[in-house]
Parts: C-alpha cells; structure tokens; sequence
C-alpha cells in the first residue's frame, strides 16, 4: 500500500468518526438514517449488557469487593466531559480543609502505569510524568501538591496500595460511577447542565454509558456549568433522583500560566475573578488549540474573552501531540500573525516538553465553584464524612 492509498484510508476513516460523534452528541435528525440505525442495533446489545451486569451485582451474583476505608466517588453517566478532573480536585482539597487525610485513586487511563499501577505522587513529590501517569492524574497531582494520587485499572489493587503507604482517612475514586466492582460509600454523580443525559440514547449511538434509571445509585448529583442555564431534564433526573439533593456548579477559567519562548512567564496559577482579568486579550488576534472530550466549550470559554479568533484546531480527548502536528500548530498561529496561542491545561500537560513557543502560550485552567450554595455543599460532605469516620 502507497502513502496516498494510505491518506485516502485515513481520510475516509476519519470523515465516518466524524459522522459517528455527530450522531452521539446530535438531536435525532443528525446524520445519516442507516447509520443512525447501525449504531442503534449496537446501543440495543450495549444496554443490554449494562443491565445484566447491574441486575448482577444487585442480586449478589457478582460481588462488589470492599477496601477498610471509607470510598467517595466521581463519576458520570455520559461519556467525556463534565468536569470529573476539575471536581476531584476541589472535592480533595475540600476533604483535606476539614482536618481529614485524603488520597486520590485514577485509572491513569492512556498512562503507560494503567495496567500496572503505582504512585503518581506521595504527597510531596511527583513521582512519574504524564506519558507514565496518564494526563489527568499527573495534572491533579501538579495541582493537589500535598495529595497521594495512585494509578491503576484495578482500582482495588490501587485502594490497596494507597492505604498501605498513605493510611489516608478517605479514598476518592476519579470516574468510578460504573466501577461496581469496588464499593463505595458516596456517590457524587456529575451531569452537564447543559445536556445532563446527552441526546437521551445509550453508547454509541448517543454519549449514555447507563440509561438514567443508574441515578438511583447516587447520593447527590451535581449539575456542572449550571451558569449555562437551567437543565432541560430537571424533571427527569427528579423522577429517577427523588428526595437526594441536587447542586448545581460553574466551571471557572483562569490563567495558569503563560508560557513564551520556552520560559514561564508565570509559575503559578492566576485566578480569574472577573471579565476584567481578561482584558488583556480584547481585540487581539489568537489561535487556540485542544485535545479534551468538550472543545466546543473550550472554543466558547476564548471566545467569551472577546478576543479575535482567527483560527481553533480540536483533536481527540487525550491526544498525545507528535512533533509533527504542533510544528503544523506552530506554523498556522505564524502565518495567522497572531499574539496569543490558548490551550487547556491538560493539553499542555502532555506537550509542554516537546517545543518551545515564541508566540506566547496561555494555558487555561478551570475551577470548581458551587457560588450561593458553596455551604450547602460542605455542609452535606462534611455531615456524610463525620458518618463515615467515627
């Protein structure tokens, strides 16, 4: 096979991806009818198998095992991003202000460590980088400096492990809702306020990994992005979530650092308190690229700067940039004449080694914050906490 057969495959292959996500994150008139039809057939098979496997564990069949301490965990019902990374992180840091010991538990999913597990950081140093770790766990890690945070598929494996070296006086599970093999003693079930069920169908002919009916499982759910409205499904999620409570979050960007010529312009993070803060990017013309399950909100949050954005790359949820791709990054931000290149924090985690920038690179970052009803929720994690350890 010659290089333009080649192309032409890779071409062909990506256009039908392209298709397929269309159709996930689309209402029912997107895409083609036959495929809409071929995803469904395997949607069908899908939740069947879903189904079993809870009906399994429900009825003892299969046996969820337990770790001798208390488990908290933050999960999702769709597929990609409603801010799993960002809520483990201000979850953590919420335990730890309340006088208890925490350690976060990853899958440390596409991280050469995912199989086998091990420590991404003992609380005081970092102890494998992001290819090792996996880019969301090296990136609360980097954040969370004075947290254990330990990888593994097997989360049990790594409870284990976690408990054994760091004697933590809570596990937190990072996207562990599906994860029935291990129990856990609260469930925080995250939604986009957004599209809280997606498009309503089940993978992969929508971004559902269970049907809404899961949500009896949780303990509270957490409606994330809330500042975008009001959830179009708030009566569905009642009917399957009565009597819980249901919070509502916003993500807040901020400046970590802006990065130019290889030197850090800014070492630390800079919290954004208000539109002033972003001042500095009005009017200028920018490029912004990212790799993350949620682009689109990506492109909304630079363009909310009221900046000139000339062009926006996306690439597939943890992409791991070659060489190649940023010099084609580089290049199109040159030719564009542009001041400023964004990205998101978790992209630059994953190529921060690989190139220098001599157009200067803002990375950005987001924050938890649940605004009026910020007591609220300590309140209810520090109730559950004072249950859970004697």
């Amino acid at each position: 096979m010659n290089n333009r057969d080649r192309d032409k495959i890779m071409a062909t292959l990506g256009n039908v991806k392209r298709k397929i996500q269309k159709i996930m994150t689309g209402g029912r008139e997107s895409g083609p009818v036959s495929l809409k039809l071929f995803l469904l057939s395997i949607s069908i098979g899908y939740g069947g198998i879903v189904r079993l496997r809870e009906t399994s564990y429900k009825k003892g069949l299969l046996q969820s095992k337990r770790l001798p301490c208390p488990i908290i965990s933050i999960g999702n019902l769709t597929i990609g991003g409603s801010g799993k990374t960002p809520m483990t992180i201000y979850v953590a840091e919420l335990i730890q202000s309340l006088g208890y010991g925490v350690a976060i538990i990853s899958r440390g999913y596409k991280g050469q460590a995912e199989k086998i597990g091990g420590v991404v950081c003992d609380g005081r140093i970092i102890c494998m980088g992001p290819d090792t770790a996996g880019d969301e766990p090296f990136m609360v890690a980097r954040r969370l400096k004075t947290v254990p945070v330990v990888v593994g598929q097997n989360r049990f494996k790594a409870g284990r492990l976690a408990i054994q070296k760091f004697k933590p006086d809570v596990l937190l599970l990072d996207d562990a809702f599906q994860h029935l093999k291990l129990h856990r003693d609260l469930d925080l079930v995250l939604l986009d306020s957004k599209a809280p069920l997606g498009n309503t169908y089940l993978f992969p002919r929508g971004t559902l990994r269970e049907t809404g009916s899961a949500l009896s499982r949780g303990d509270a759910v957490i409606l994330t992005r809330s500042e975008i409205g009001k959830a179009p499904c708030m009566g569905q999620i009642k009917k399957y979530f009565p009597r819980k409570p249901i919070f509502h979050s916003s993500h807040i960007p901020y400046i970590y650092k802006i990065v130019a010529g290889n030197r850090s312009q800014s070492e630390d993070r800079q919290p954004i308190s208000s539109q002033y803060d972003f001042d500095i990017f009005k009017n200028k013309k920018v490029f912004a690229f990212s790799g993350i399950a949620n682009n689109d909100e990506f492109r909304r949050t630079i363009e909310s700067f009221q900046c000139q954005l000339e062009n926006f790359s996306e690439f597939p949820d943890h992409h791991q940039y070659s060489d190649k791709e940023l010099d084609e990054i580089l290049k199109s931000a040159t030719d564009l004449s542009v001041e400023f290149i964004f990205t998101t924090e978790k992209d630059y985690v994953r190529m921060a080694h690989k190139i220098k920038w001599p157009i200067a690179l803002v990375i950005i970052g987001i924050e938890i914050s649940f605004g009026t009803k910020d007591f609220a929720f300590k309140t209810f994690i520090k109730s559950r906490l004072q249950e859970l350890i004697p």
